[in-house]
């Protein structure tokens, strides 16, 4: 029967919420599955498929199936929505929500004259995929750059920016079709394409970000539909593209006419001149995504889309028809956010937080020099491990210190063989709590690399 697979992954589920089944244990191979459970090969394929889609193990090429390291988020949405709390790690660094002291002081003027009856009715009537005009002229004040101004006309709004990648995906892609995408990537695209039928592509990178060599060549394999690129505090690597990569890379993208979908989610860190977005150079290509959830806060967000001006009715409509339009009560806070200064404070605010949690990181894990890549800009940081740790190992090791890491295979697109290298995400932890877990983490990786 057709529900014998969730059957058999739920009693594998048990096993692990248990504790029968441990953090980084490896599962047997799925022909020895089979053969124990009398099943066929398809339908241990299924249970693994689904475990993994559940966010309770993670599958490495030539490796195996392992139990992740951390409890899975609510629906098996890993790194997309808080766990609940009897579940959490003490110190969770796979999410990463930055908060600025006083946020919610600075937040609550702008709420309450939505409270007022005649004002909150209007605030919760749906929105549109376009919003209002007011709110598409605050977005492009936001988002603007020297050398970059988006048309209002172009700007469109989802429920956050996750959204905003799957529609602007599902108005580009066919199922099927090919997305170029750095070889490390942001984990939820590979979800979003998975749900989509998207193929995606990995692109090589180097010390600038992809390789536009590695675009053309992959486009001339097999034509790409779309290109999905970080360009600005790359997620894990926080590499930031430097202005004469961009320019190649949008040179390359338009002699091979590929859309390109620009995540900038990260941008706001940073205010060095590190170069315009691909919008400025490629504007009849460039899908810009953005939004709230980290400038503002997670729980009331608003996804933001920058289109070409032709292009936004087919976007506008995967909008509605994925069921991914923003809230009115939370675009019109978003609005009066942008208008009344809180978010320039709080981004003000969170660059200073973001710094002072980069020089922990750098003074907390000095002795592992160059191992660990990060920007002062950063929320984030990535960390080549020690020759004796592999990535699963040693998240399985700190999770039994009560510290979450995100493991380097869930950014990881393709069938090469996932980095032993982890992320790690300084925002959500309060610094006491950050510091000793850095030290923690150390201490781990001095171990296996002493071999103590």
């Amino acid at each position: 029967m057709d529900d014998d697979y969730r059957r058999l992954a739920d009693r594998i589920a048990d096993d692990i919420a248990s504790g029968r089944l441990r953090p980084g244990e490896r599962l047997p191979p799925q022909r020895a599955f089979a053969r124990r459970r009398g099943i066929a090969g398809s339908t241990a394929g299924r249970v693994y498929g689904e475990l993994v889609r559940r966010g309770l193990v993670v599958g490495e090429v030539g490796r195996g199936t392992f139990v992740r390291a951390a409890p899975p988020a609510p629906n098996g949405r890993a790194l997309a929505e808080p766990v609940a709390a009897a579940l959490a790690p003490r110190v969770n660094m796979e999410l990463n929500y930055p908060s600025a002291p006083g946020q919610s002081e600075l937040l609550a003027p702008a709420l309450a004259p939505l409270l007022r009856p005649d004002v909150l009715t209007e605030a919760l009537r749906p929105a549109p995929a376009d919003g209002t005009p007011e709110a598409r002229a605050a977005v492009a004040r936001l988002l603007a750059t020297p050398g970059w101004r988006p048309d209002p006309d172009g700007v469109l709004f989802a429920g956050n920016a996750r959204q905003a990648i799957a529609a602007t995906l599902a108005s580009l892609v066919r199922p099927g079709g090919r997305v170029g995408v750095e070889a490390l990537t942001y984990p939820l695209v590979k979800e979003i394409a998975a749900r989509l039928g998207i193929v995606l592509v990995p692109l090589a990178m180097d010390q600038d970000g992809v390789r536009p060599d590695a675009l053309a060549a992959a486009h001339r394999s097999a034509p790409l539909s779309a290109l999905y690129v970080q360009p600005t505090l790359h997620n894990p690597t926080s590499v930031t593209m430097g202005e004469g990569r961009r320019r190649e890379l949008a040179r390359v993208v338009r002699e091979l006419v590929v859309p390109v979908v620009e995540d900038r989610i990260w941008s706001f860190l940073t205010d060095r001149d590190v170069g315009e977005p691909l919008a400025a150079h490629i504007p009849e290509l460039a899908h810009v995504v953005d939004g709230l959830s980290k400038r503002v806060a997670p729980g009331l967000t608003v996804g933001f889309l920058v289109v070409p001006p032709a292009r936004a009715e087919a976007v506008g409509a995967a909008v509605r028809s994925g069921g991914w339009s923003a809230g009115r009560f939370a675009l019109e806070a978003g609005v009066r956010w942008v208008e009344d200064g809180t978010v320039a404070r709080l981004v003000a605010a969170k660059r200073v937080d973001a710094a002072r949690r980069q020089r922990l990181l750098a003074r907390e894990l000095a002795e592992f020099g160059g191992a660990v890549r990060s920007d002062p800009y950063a929320y984030y940081a990535w960390w080549e491990l020690p020759a004796s740790w592999r990535a699963d190992t040693f998240t399985a090791a700190v999770a039994a210190h009560g510290i979450a890491v995100t493991p380097g295979g869930a950014f990881a697109v393709g069938p090469q063989r996932a980095p032993d290298a982890v992320r790690l995400g300084l925002a959500s932890a309060p610094e006491p709590e950050l510091a000793r877990a850095l030290r923690t983490l150390a201490a781990v990786a001095r171990r296996g690399r002493t071999g103590r």
